[in-house]
């Protein structure tokens, strides 16, 4: 593994992270295979597989925009054409009372390099303990 897969990787990762604060759909599709699957809170406990299941939240309206996201200590692990990049990422944001919150979440992804190019594969995204 060199230096510059793992730039690489963690700059698919933070541009990834964008795409869903900005509610960027295109670049949440260019950057994830259509066959996605995730373990996520947000789907108690279940696979979710596909994109329909996330498409869903980048078309709330009233979302909030004002949000930061930071990756903390991430590890990246390249295993031939696929990769795995584990980190916390730490996610700011204003509630509508105007209280700053910082939540955290324990976060795997994985990556898979199809015809020269990574795309994101599998996800496992779980909060940390209040």
């Amino acid at each position: 593994m060199t230096d510059k897969v793992t730039d690489e990787l963690l700059a698919l990762t933070q541009r990834l992270l964008a795409s869903i604060a900005e509610r960027d759909w295109a670049t949440y599709q260019e950057l994830c295979d259509p066959t996605l699957t995730s373990f996520e809170p947000e789907a108690r406990g279940q696979l979710v597989e596909g994109m329909d299941f996330h498409h869903f939240y980048f078309d709330l309206s009233g979302m909030q925009r004002n949000q930061q996201t930071t990756l903390c200590s991430p590890r990246v692990r390249v295993m031939g054409d696929v990769a795995v990049v584990a980190y916390v990422r730490l996610h700011q944001r204003v509630i509508p009372d105007g209280t700053p919150e910082t939540r955290g979440f324990e976060e795997t992804r994985v990556w898979h390099k199809q015809q020269g190019k990574w795309r994101h594969v599998h996800f496992h995204r779980s909060p940390l303990p209040e």
